[in-house]
C-alpha cells in the first residue's frame, strides 16, 4: 500500500511539473479568443455554426485521447477540410474580428509609433455636418426614410462601387432631394466622404443578428449591418416614424435630430482619442 500511494504521489508531481507556465498562459489566450469570438456571432445565426465548431474540436480532443482512430481521423478531416468552408463562411464575422484588432489601442498605438517614422494614415477628414444634420431634421418631420453612411479612416469603396457616383458638393436640398420618394436615387444607402456625397443608391450588407427590434425594418438592419463590417458611422431617418438613429460599430443609438450633430461629434472625439 504504501508502495503504491509513493507510486501516486510522485505520477501527480511530474504531471505537475510538466504543466508549464506557457501552457497556462495557452489556455488561458485560447479562452479568451473564444469568448471574444462569441461576442462577435452573439445573436446572430452563425452562433449556432460556431457551437457547433466548438463542439466537434472538443469531440476531436476526447476521441485523440482515447486512441479512438477511426473516429480521429474522420473528425479530423472534417476540422482540416471544414476550415476553407469556415473563413467564406464566416467572412463577415473575420472582417468584425480583424477590424476591430485594427482598430483597437494598441493597433492605434503602433499607427503612432509609425507616424513618427513618416508613415502618412487617412485621417479623419472633417465634413460639413451642418446641412447633413438640417436635412436629417426636415427629413424626419416630414418622414422622408433616409440612409447615410459618414466615412472614418475607410474609405467604403467597396460600398460604393454598388451604388451610383455623385461626386457633389454637400448641400442641404441635394440630400433632400436624392431621399426623395419619387427620385431613382432614394432607394439604398448614400456615402459622404473627403467633405463630398461621393455616391447614392448604394447597397449594403444585411445584419444576420436575430434579436433586434421588431420595429427595425431593412433600412435599420442594413445600417447595423454595414457598421459591424465597416468604419463607419451611419445616419438612419425613419420613413415610418420619422425618429432618427445613429449607428456605430453594429450598436444603435436614438438620438433627438436636434443633438444628432453634437452626437455625431461625441463618437468621432472617442475614436480620436483611441
Amino acid at each position: 500500500m504504501w508502495v503504491i500511494s509513493n507510486v501516486m504521489v510522485d505520477l501527480m508531481i511530474n504531471a505537475f511539473i510538466q504543466i508549464r507556465f506557457l501552457d497556462i498562459l495557452d489556455i488561458i489566450l485560447v479562452g479568451l479568443l473564444l469568448y471574444f469570438l462569441y461576442t462577435l456571432v452573439k445573436g446572430s445565426t452563425a452562433i449556432n455554426i460556431f457551437i457547433g465548431i466548438v463542439a466537434v474540436i472538443i469531440g476531436l480532443k476526447i476521441v485523440t485521447l482515447l486512441h479512438m482512430e477511426l473516429l480521429t481521423y474522420i473528425l479530423g478531416a472534417f476540422v482540416n477540410v471544414g476550415f476553407i468552408a469556415l473563413i467564406i463562411i464566416f467572412q463577415p464575422e473575420i472582417r468584425r474580428f480583424l477590424l476591430s484588432i485594427g482598430t483597437s489601442k494598441f493597433a492605434v498605438g503602433f499607427r503612432r509609433f509609425f507616424s513618427r517614422l513618416g508613415v502618412k494614415y487617412k485621417e479623419v477628414d472633417d465634413t460639413d455636418l451642418d446641412p447633413i444634420c438640417e436635412a436629417c431634421i426636415s427629413m424626419s418631420n416630414e418622414k422622408v426614410g433616409a440612409l447615410i453612411l459618414l466615412t472614418q479612416e475607410n474609405d467604403l469603396q467597396d460600398i460604393i462601387d454598388t451604388g451610383v457616383v455623385i461626386d457633389a458638393v454637400i448641400s442641404k436640398p441635394l440630400i433632400e432631394n436624392l431621399f426623395f420618394k419619387n427620385s431613382p436615387l432614394h432607394d439604398g444607402a448614400m456615402v459622404i466622404t473627403n467633405n463630398k456625397i461621393v455616391a447614392a443608391r448604394c447597397i449594403l450588407p444585411i445584419t444576420q443578428q436575430t434579436r433586434l427590434p421588431g420595429s427595425y425594418g431593412l433600412r435599420h438592419r442594413a445600417g447595423i449591418g454595414v457598421s459591424e463590417t465597416h468604419d463607419c458611422i451611419v445616419l438612419v431617418v425613419s420613413e415610418e416614424t420619422g425618429s432618427t438613429r445613429i449607428v456605430y460599430d453594429g450598436k444603435v443609438i436614438d438620438v433627438k435630430p436636434a443633438e444628432l450633430k453634437a452626437k455625431i461629434k461625441e463618437i468621432q472625439g472617442r475614436k480620436s482619442l483611441k
